[in-house]
């Protein structure tokens, strides 16, 4: 089959959890045979890079903005694929981009569509009221115009049958088990195996950063804490967390990382921590839990549905909670922590074992 990806900001990843997802998943599918084609935009992947591990990167521009950025990439992303290419499956990602899926749709009828339905991008606290009345729309689009909508969380599967009464496939974010890395590039950083409290995100406001620098400003430990990530034309939100930190040495913003780097500084740390607000299916919180990493998540019904029961869990938004948790973990018994760790990772295995992932996209789009 000769398949799309128009929605991702490109290929190969060095942030983003869409992006992770589609660099995955479409190196996995030209790996079982088929072609695969994906857009990228000229500030994520170098427009010189034509290809990555056998799919073809089609490079365009894009207005470079918040709010423009996505939107105006895939609308010349759709006007290529209708009078450019030919496909048999044109996939698109998120909610954003999936406003404009009925272009494929009316100007390419023979062609199948399908889109992935993320997260509720709406509910992040970056974008105002008329952003997130588009998102809104995308969201109905997502919905009701794609030939078979995948969602990758069960409440996101409920709340589509809830609200739009229509039954979507429930296909989860994807990890496979990685071979661990000693620590080497991050003991610039002064991190050694066990020493430091990890987070791996974006740094947006709802991914809540700020919640998890001011619990940890309140727990008496030697462990560092990494904050691995950058902003994503959140500039501000970037400066209040540093000032949120206040030059504390023990507390380090690596920016984003991605490769061994990235290998290490999961497979050394202590705990991972995901404070987010809101979630679509977290693949840092995967990664995590292949790595055999102990895990404290935010509440929320998606990061529940991962850890379901066996990894560590504060209130939302709490940071006293979140704090006294911390306070907890750093106690606990390290043969309490290891039979957590190994049901964790039992969990990533099974359930979100890429393998079995890309298995169950193929035969949806033969079907």
């Amino acid at each position: 089959m000769r398949i799309v990806f128009i929605g991702q900001k490109g290929i190969p990843a060095t942030y983003g959890g869409v992006e992770k997802h589609v660099e995955d998943l479409a190196t996995r599918l030209v790996n079982d045979g088929h072609e695969v084609l994906a857009y990228t935009r000229k500030n994520y992947t170098s427009d010189k890079m034509t290809s990555y591990k056998g799919v073809q990167l089609i490079s365009l521009p894009s207005i470079a903005t918040k709010h423009l950025d996505a939107i105006s990439h895939t609308f010349l992303a759709c006007l290529d694929v209708i009078f450019r290419r030919k496909a048999d499956v044109v996939h698109f990602h998120s909610i954003g981009p999936s406003l404009l899926v009925w272009m494929v749709k009316i100007f390419k009828p023979r062609t199948r569509v399908v889109a992935t339905f993320h997260s509720q991008c709406y509910n992040h606290q970056k974008w105002g009221a008329f952003a997130r009345f588009f998102l809104h729309l995308g969201e109905r689009m997502i919905c009701t115009i794609p030939d078979k909508t995948i969602t990758v969380s069960k409440s996101l599967t409920d709340y589509v049958a809830d609200k739009y009464g229509k039954k979507t496939i429930y296909i989860p974010n994807g990890v496979e088990i990685p071979t661990p890395k000693e620590a080497d590039e991050i003991k610039k950083w002064g991190l050694e195996k066990g020493n430091y409290i990890v987070t791996v995100s974006r740094l947006v406001r709802h991914k809540g950063i700020q919640y998890l620098i001011e619990a940890y400003k309140s727990v008496d430990t030697k462990k560092k804490l990494v904050i691995v990530g950058d902003g994503a034309f959140t500039d501000d939100y970037v400066q209040e967390l540093k000032d949120l930190a206040d030059n504390n040495p023990n507390i380090i913003f690596t920016g984003n990382q991605s490769g061994d780097v990235l290998r290490e500084l999961f497979s050394n740390a202590f705990l991972f921590v995901q404070p987010s607000e809101s979630e679509g299916l977290s693949i840092a919180l995967l990664e995590a839990m292949s790595y055999g990493l102990p895990v404290l998540v935010s509440d929320i019904l998606e990061n529940v549905e991962i850890v379901d029961g066996i990894g560590f869990v504060f209130a939302n938004k709490n940071v006293a909670d979140l704090s006294l948790k911390l306070r907890e973990i750093l106690l606990v018994d390290n043969t309490v922590l290891q039979e957590s760790t190994t049901k964790l990772k039992d969990v990533a295995d099974k359930n979100y074992n890429w393998n079995n992932i890309v298995k169950e996209i193929e035969t949806l789009y033969k079907a």
